[in-house]
């Protein structure tokens, strides 16, 4: 059966294209059948025979008229079923509300607990990052005979020659020397408690009486002998742990903990927070410290700065001028460490605390809230919160050395003891 329309069939095809066609034209539009809505056509309108059927007319897009009811939506932009296009019932429908506006009070809700959780863990890993660089050398369970321990904390910082881990270019250049060992170029007594701080320097010429003592290494009694000596000598004669029996055993005063540092470590802390504001109170040029300093307010950098506090043949005062010259650099290197500038300011902070910790020796029972202590307490002294003084001299002694008041130090160790403001004043 045929199903082309009737007069099309495949012996009148004629020329055409495709189909093994020679010809290069293309055949004419083939005529489908088409499907029409209502009654069939009469044999006499547009049927098989009669050529192409009549199309319907596409006034509206689909094939409808006007007068049929349908409406496509093209003409009011309902293409989809709904106002404006939008989608299936429209506005509403619930499926395209309105964005809600932010949640501003949740939003700063998680950002500040971002926040301090990442501030905890800093701090946290700060701690015991710092924690674990202290070199806890020196053992105060070696120290016997101790005195009552009293109101508040004593700490005894000593400034020592140690040139330890310095190159012979940091020697030349810092003016230390090479000598072997180490020696005390300074040290002070710091107490702290529920008042003012007050700063006590020993001059390293004081004359005192060296005691029985434990040697730290051998662990053998050595008894009193009466020696007199400088107090520098104890420290050189058996380190950390005879000069803080010499001092306890010639003041009465109990020491609770002992800070060291050497020459590179405390220039590094200079260089580190950037060099420390002084007003330096004459010119000062001294061969043997590398000092080479003018009168006035002045910032000093590592190098300069040891030079100053280890300057003492220049000075009118030699050694007690010079410990009133440590006492105000240190506090002002205290009062520079704890500035906004350097505390909230990693770049400054990290490498500050580093040159310290790695050059710093101290107690085994010496905590990092003990060094924050003793660092504030500075600062407070720097502050004019605390008192700075000498130990009270009497005068020199027959070797030369210089010899305590001993009057005016018991007063002095007794007030200490109580944590009592102190009256007594030194040279």
């Amino acid at each position: 059966m045929n199903d082309w329309p009737e007069g099309y069939t495949g012996d009148n095809r004629g020329s055409r294209y495709g189909r093994g066609s020679s010809s290069a034209q293309p055949e004419s539009a083939r005529v489908m059948r088409q499907v029409r809505r209502g009654p069939a056509a009469s044999p006499g309108q547009a049927g098989y025979g009669g050529g192409v059927p009549q199309q319907p007319s596409y006034v509206d897009g689909g094939g409808h008229g006007p007068g049929d009811g349908y409406d496509s939506g093209y003409n009011t932009g309902q293409v989809y079923g709904s106002p404006g296009g939008r989608g299936p019932g429209g506005p509403g429908d619930g499926m395209y509300e309105p964005r809600p506006a932010p949640d501003w009070r949740r939003r700063i809700k998680v950002t500040a607990i971002t926040l301090v959780t990442l501030l905890v863990v800093t701090s946290v890993a700060t701690y015991f990052w710092a924690d674990s660089k202290l070199n806890r050398d020196v053992d105060l369970s070696k120290v016997i005979d101790r005195p009552e321990a009293g109101e508040g904390t004593n700490y005894l910082i000593v400034g020592s020659d140690s040139r330890k881990g310095m190159s012979a270019e940091e020697k030349k250049k810092l003016h230390t020397g090479s000598a072997e060992g180490k020696r005390t170029d300074s040290m002070m007594i710091l107490h702290t408690g529920g008042g003012a701080p007050t700063l006590v320097s020993l001059p390293r010429d004081s004359n005192v009486t060296i005691p029985s003592f434990k040697g730290s290494d051998s662990g053998k009694l050595y008894p009193a002998t009466g020696r007199q000596t400088k107090l520098n000598a104890a420290y050189a004669e058996d380190g950390p742990e005879l000069l803080v029996r010499t001092v306890e055993a010639n003041t009465g005063l109990r020491i609770d903990h002992y800070v060291e540092i050497g020459f590179a470590g405390f220039a590094n802390i200079v260089d580190a927070v950037g060099g420390v504001e002084m007003d330096i109170p004459q010119d000062i040029k001294d061969t043997k410290s590398g000092a080479d300093l003018k009168k006035g307010k002045q910032t000093l950098n590592g190098e300069q700065a040891l030079a100053f506090v280890r300057t003492r043949y220049a000075l009118a005062g030699s050694d007690l001028d010079r410990t009133k010259n440590q006492q105000k650099f240190l506090s002002a290197l205290a009062n520079q460490v704890a500035t906004p500038g350097t505390v909230l300011n990693p770049f400054k902070l990290y490498p500050t605390m580093s040159a310290g910790l790695d050059t710093l020796v101290v107690d085994k029972d010496m905590g990092l809230f003990d060094l924050a202590d003793m660092f504030w307490a500075m600062k407070g002294v720097s502050g004019g919160e605390g008192k700075s003084m000498n130990m009270p001299i009497a005068g020199n002694t027959a070797n030369g050395n210089l010899q305590w008041n001993t009057a005016k130090v018991k007063t002095l160790v007794n007030q200490l003891k109580n944590d009592e403001t102190v009256t007594v004043s030194g040279n």
